[in-house]
């Protein structure tokens, strides 16, 4: 039984591929799907229970909204001689065929004692739970760190306090297109050094 479930789920992390929002088609994820990826996440390792992944969900209206708002951030906030049309379209258009769009943040508790980049680790491996949990369910995920991601502007349109970090944009969807190979360029017997 143990084996069985160790292969099920290797199969699962072996298979994970990051599937770039162009690719996704517009088909709408039930929310109550969306709330069990959530709760996968809730489950991430966490030093003293700090618990500090926060996830802010953005479908149907209100993923365009946000579209138009990152855009109108990165347009904002970005000097003149660095501000691209491309670029302000494609934060604009990003949300138009992914369903759902989770901003992951890094809550910081009060607990000092905790350092902050334990706190990014389990933010992080929440993030990870969602992305497993989305490809056993045969959702495409991309985890986005683009656009106005870690800028001080986008952190404040969240309300974020200012030892918070966003971690990165989650859209979710699916598509048509087959899953590529995957690759790693390292061997994991030049990863390790057993004593």
């Amino acid at each position: 039984m143990k084996k069985d479930q160790f292969e099920q789920l290797a199969t699962i992390i072996k298979n994970r591929r990051s599937i770039g929002v162009a690719k996704m088609n517009g088909k709408v994820i039930p929310d109550e799907t969306i709330n069990e990826l959530l709760t996968l996440a809730n489950w991430a390792p966490t030093h003293g229970r700090t618990e500090p992944w926060r996830f802010f969900v953005y479908g149907a209206a209100a993923l365009k909204q946000f579209g138009k708002t990152h855009a109108d951030l990165y347009w904002q906030y970005t000097a003149e001689d660095k501000r691209q049309e491309t670029t302000y379209e494609k934060l604009l258009h990003n949300v138009d065929n992914p369903s759902h769009l989770l901003i992951a943040v890094m809550k910081r508790g009060e607990n000092v004692k905790i350092p902050q980049l334990e706190e990014v680790a389990a933010t992080s491996a929440a993030i990870q739970n969602i992305l497993l949990g989305a490809t056993a369910l045969g959702i495409s995920s991309f985890w986005s760190t683009g656009g106005m991601t870690h800028s001080h502007a986008l952190k404040e349109y969240l309300h974020l306090g200012p030892d918070d970090i966003i971690m990165g944009l989650i859209f979710l969807g699916y598509t048509e297109e087959l899953p590529k190979e995957g690759i790693r360029n390292i061997a994991i017997a030049e990863k390790v050094k057993w004593l």
